[in-house]
């Protein structure tokens, strides 16, 4: 058979791959547009033009180099969105070392397994986020803060120091502005020096991917994974330096930091941060006052600003182009994103930390059918296959597991070698674990993750089919369809509902829905009527939780 008789594609090599590393190409875009808006971090009321964010990222990258910190050593961030985390991911990155991203909703145990396991030589903390007191909580993991300004612990035998971005450091951490200070000890000259002694295939990144069991692993990025797909993501979107992103999904995670921040500073466009986190009202003031011409979310937040009851207050008029990515976008969303954001150049990616992320993505000329029924086509430089469970390569149209491969999938996870072999073949294929079919066209359609798909009776069922249709109910906002175990069939369907704002929803009413609508078999035995789905900080739905409490409250 053929390529296009296959599921097998390979993106456009148009454009070249970049081999620098992200200091370089930071440097080289401040140069050409120095004058051009950089960083908008409204909480924070800062507006920095790329010259003056280069002086502040050379400043922190100086007093890093001042701290001790050296090429390969790894930096934690523990932190919500803002100017520190821009700057500290591009400080380490121009010194070369090795930043650890860890997710603002750690707690205790989490936040102890990520710094043993990266073992982590320095950390950036913020002071507390939303319920949580980091402060308080590095104090209760490491005792000796008060006693003792420098670590070293038998619990974190690498940890020298912490920094804490808190007006009023607490005994035994180093103030962010203290930091700062200690950049005059370390010249322009000697900063080059360690910039120019960087290969853009260092490792520089190492974030953590939650999964269903056991514990995270650490996908470890280069400067050439994440540097190229910032570039890709936003070239596909047609951004040039007139173009003023509004990020509220985390930085801590790919779509924040790679999408968002080096797409745009790859193109010179404006990053702009609406808040620390996502807020509806604070992302809808920031598109309409900054005349932000994309956005990016998952489709949740697009969802709660859509439905927010002061969404008619704001001109979204600038608005153009932008991501919707981690969850399916159903096509009433996708709908009203380009008709009431005016968002017509709306874009699906798709992918995975361990690819940097995006390895699929729509075109701003791609039907709104193709934008919300797939996820694009294969990125450039990147090639998919789709592969049945004897790893073959199935014939087009057939399901089977999404494999990608390419200069985006990662240099493996961190410590971590038999986990990495598992994921990677050894002719380089990252196994997405996604069951996925490819069309004539080269077009991917995700159809779930192989462990979302409930056999009930003997059938395969597959849960967006379902999530789709429920989502044609008039009162339905929002809904999730995952499998429960069953005595006779093995498993059944239990479907979470959130009902829009004022209708009042129950079982009765969605069961006979759905009857003569879709196969008895695939109507949910069970409703569940709510408010919110458990998720993690970027948004993405955890269907093992969602069984695992609705197993608890049925008795099951």
């Amino acid at each position: 058979m053929t390529d296009t008789q296959v599921s097998y594609s390979q993106g456009s090599t148009d454009i070249p791959l970049s081999n620098e590393c992200i200091g370089d190409l930071f440097d080289r875009i401040a140069a050409k547009h120095s004058e051009n808006p950089a960083l908008v971090v409204r909480q924070q009321n800062i507006r920095w033009n790329y010259n003056q964010l280069k002086t502040e990222v050379e400043r922190c990258a100086k007093a890093m180099m001042a701290l001790g910190i050296e090429k390969g050593d790894r930096v934690g961030i523990w932190s919500p969105n803002n100017a520190q985390w821009c700057l500290t991911q591009l400080a380490t990155a121009k010194i070369g070392a090795i930043l650890v991203n860890i997710n603002p909703a750690y707690r205790l145990h989490e936040l102890e397994y990520a710094l043993k396991q990266s073992q982590c030589n320095y950390l950036i903390a913020a002071d507390q986020f939303k319920s949580s007191n980091y402060t308080a909580m590095l104090q209760q993991l490491l005792p000796e803060l008060k006693t003792s300004n420098a670590l070293g612990s038998d619990k974190f035998p690498e940890l020298k120091r912490i920094v804490t971005l808190s007006e009023l450091p607490a005994q035994g951490m180093m103030g962010w502005n203290q930091l700062l200070k200690m950049s005059d000890a370390i010249s322009d000259a000697q900063l080059l020096k360690r910039q120019k002694s960087l290969n853009c295939q260092d490792a520089i990144n190492i974030q953590y991917t939650s999964g269903t069991t056991g514990y995270p692993k650490g996908a470890t990025l280069s400067h050439f994974n994440i540097l190229n797909n910032g570039r890709f993501v936003t070239a596909s979107q047609g951004f040039s330096s007139d173009d003023k992103l509004v990020i509220p999904v985390p930085l801590y995670h790919c779509f924040g930091m790679v999408m968002g921040n080096l797409g745009c500073i790859s193109q010179g466009a404006t990053m702009i941060y609406s808040g620390e986190a996502f807020d509806p009202i604070e992302v809808l003031s920031a598109v309409s006052e900054e005349q932000a011409t994309a956005l990016y979310g998952v489709p949740t937040m697009f969802i709660a600003m859509l439905q927010h009851d002061r969404f008619k207050e704001f001109n979204l008029s600038s608005l153009r182009t932008g991501i919707m990515a981690g969850a399916n976008c159903p096509v009433e969303i996708m709908n009203q994103v380009i008709e009431r954001m005016h968002m017509s150049e709306v874009q699906i990616a798709y992918g995975m930390t361990e690819t940097s992320p995006v390895s699929t993505q729509s075109s701003k000329e791609d039907s709104i059918d193709h934008r919300v029924s797939t996820v694009g086509r294969t990125q450039p430089h990147l090639e998919s296959k789709i592969i049945s469970a004897d790893g073959q390569v199935t014939p087009r149209g057939q399901l089977g597991e999404l494999c990608t491969r390419g200069y985006s999938v990662m240099l493996g996870y961190w410590n971590n070698p038999t986990a990495t072999e598992q994921a990677i073949d050894s002719d380089g294929w990252m196994h997405t674990g996604d069951l996925a079919t490819m069309d004539e066209n080269g077009y991917i359609s995700i159809v779930g993750r192989s462990k979302d798909m409930v056999i009930r009776g003997g059938e395969n069922i597959y849960p967006r089919e379902i999530e789709e249709f429920l989502y044609s109910h008039p009162a339905v906002a929002d809904v999730q369809v995952t499998g429960v175990p069953d005595l006779n069939y093995g498993e059944e369907l239990i479907a979470w509902i959130i009902p829009k704002e004022g209708e009042e929803i129950d079982s009765d009413d969605l069961r006979a829905y759905c009857q003569g609508q879709i196969s008895h078999f695939k109507v949910p035995r069970y409703f569940k009527i709510t408010d919110s789905f458990p998720m993690t900080v970027t948004g993405k739905i955890q269907k093992f939780k969602m069984r695992e409490i609705s197993t608890e409250e049925l008795g099951l």
